[in-house]
């Protein structure tokens, strides 16, 4: 924002912890502002209600969207019970207003932006996306009827569910046990995927079981799950062969491919003597 519009914006909680209704402050161009993912007009009266803008009546109070398009809040009256200044139809900005403002930019303004960002945002990501075996499962999979049930007789359900509980896995056992009823369905899909080369299965559950040990840092058990998935998720959409497909259908097969990654011991903690396939 101080880029864009050349404000001194600085964050005010860093010298007065959580401060109603204003996270930012200029105190050269006299701004105040919320930033928020909670984008309604209640919210925005509630902000305007605090105490503290009495302390800021020559101030123009600002409001920051960050979660959703606040057009609809602009054509909105509120409750300005301090008489600050502020213009609901000027004050109050979201994403969408943001990116105009960037496309509206000339070529170096909008260099010195670019790299703000990459240096907050860290390396850049690279524009060379190689071919991925783990994509081009995904593909397979998006493909399946998964509200056909295949028969889950080769799965041990109490040596998962003891795995589960080894774990402490609280939140994500629903999500498991969801996804392990498809375990004969992926042993035959890799089965069939394994023909189109070497070991190519053996290359996904590689794929998932190195993301584990890169996030073991995280000591809760289900945010650890969780953040694999994301993190498979993520590596799958940045393959080359990557082919678009719904979100939600993305995300039914990555859970079904970390799940069943779980089941076959690639990834968390295997209770003594766990076998998860009966015989």
């Amino acid at each position: 924002m101080n880029k864009l519009y050349s404000w001194n914006l600085q964050n005010l909680n860093t010298n007065v912890h959580n401060v109603e209704a204003i996270d930012l402050v200029d105190h050269e161009h006299k701004i105040i502002a919320q930033v928020s993912a909670t984008s309604t007009k209640e919210k925005i009266n509630s902000s305007l209600s605090k105490d503290i803008l009495s302390k800021h009546k020559n101030y123009t109070f600002i409001f920051i969207s960050i979660s959703k398009d606040a057009s609809a809040l602009r054509k909105n009256t509120y409750n300005n019970v301090h008489l600050v200044n502020f213009d609901p139809s000027k004050d109050i900005y979201d994403i969408v207003s943001i990116l105009k403002q960037v496309n509206a930019l000339t070529i170096n303004p909008l260099k010195d932006l670019y790299q703000f960002i990459k240096g907050e945002l860290g390396n850049e990501v690279d524009s060379v996306k190689l071919e991925s075996n783990l994509s081009i499962i995904i593909d397979i999979l998006s493909k399946e009827d998964w509200d056909i049930n295949e028969s889950s007789d080769a799965i041990n359900t109490f040596e998962i569910d003891r795995k589960i509980e080894f774990n402490q896995l609280n939140e994500v056992k629903s999500i498991i046990d969801d996804y392990k009823i498809h375990y004969s369905r992926v042993n035959r899909i890799y089965t069939q995927f394994d023909i189109m080369g070497k070991n190519k299965s053996s290359s996904v559950l590689g794929t998932i079981r190195r993301e584990y040990l890169k996030a073991l840092s995280i000591n809760d058990a289900d945010i650890l799950f969780l953040t694999v998935s994301e993190n498979v998720q993520q590596k799958t959409i940045g393959s080359a062969n990557f082919k678009p497909i719904p979100i939600d259908e993305l995300e039914l097969c990555i859970n079904i491919l970390v799940v069943d990654a779980f089941v076959r011991c690639k990834i968390f903690k295997n209770p003594q003597d766990y076998k998860y396939a009966n015989t």
